[in-house]
């Protein structure tokens, strides 16, 4: 059974950075195309960013393009979000979701498995 389990979260001044992770247990994460995800308060949930499960395309929401960066480490069972030039905005509950292979895609019902979050809050 797949687990997700986020972490790096935390408070961050508007312009400063944060690393999110997400640990994928149960299966071998080369077999998963990964997705980041995030639900701001009074707001739905939104697509930021996707990782096919080769590695070879990544898909990004506009609003995070140029400052957010989705990687993987398949030896570690873990992708990553390396979240620059934060702005108040983007504050919001993360979440990693995988679906089994499959493209790097922003539909959220086609993620089979999801973690439950880790909160980012940016200052202004």
């Amino acid at each position: 059974q797949v687990q997700l389990v986020e972490s790096g979260g935390g408070l961050v001044q508007a312009g400063g950075s944060l690393r999110l992770s997400c640990a994928l247990s149960g299966r071998t994460l080369s077999t998963y195309t990964m997705g980041w995800f995030r639900q701001a308060p009074a707001k739905e949930r939104e697509f930021v960013a996707a990782n096919s499960w080769s590695g070879g395309s990544t898909y990004y929401a506009d609003s995070v393009k140029g400052r957010f960066t989705i990687s993987r480490d398949n030896a570690k069972n873990t992708v990553y979000l390396q979240m620059n030039s934060l702005k108040p905005e983007d504050t919001a509950v993360y979440y990693c979701a995988a679906r089994l292979y499959g493209g790097a895609i922003s539909e959220q019902y086609r993620y089979e498995h999801w973690g439950q979050g880790t909160q980012v809050t940016v200052s202004s």
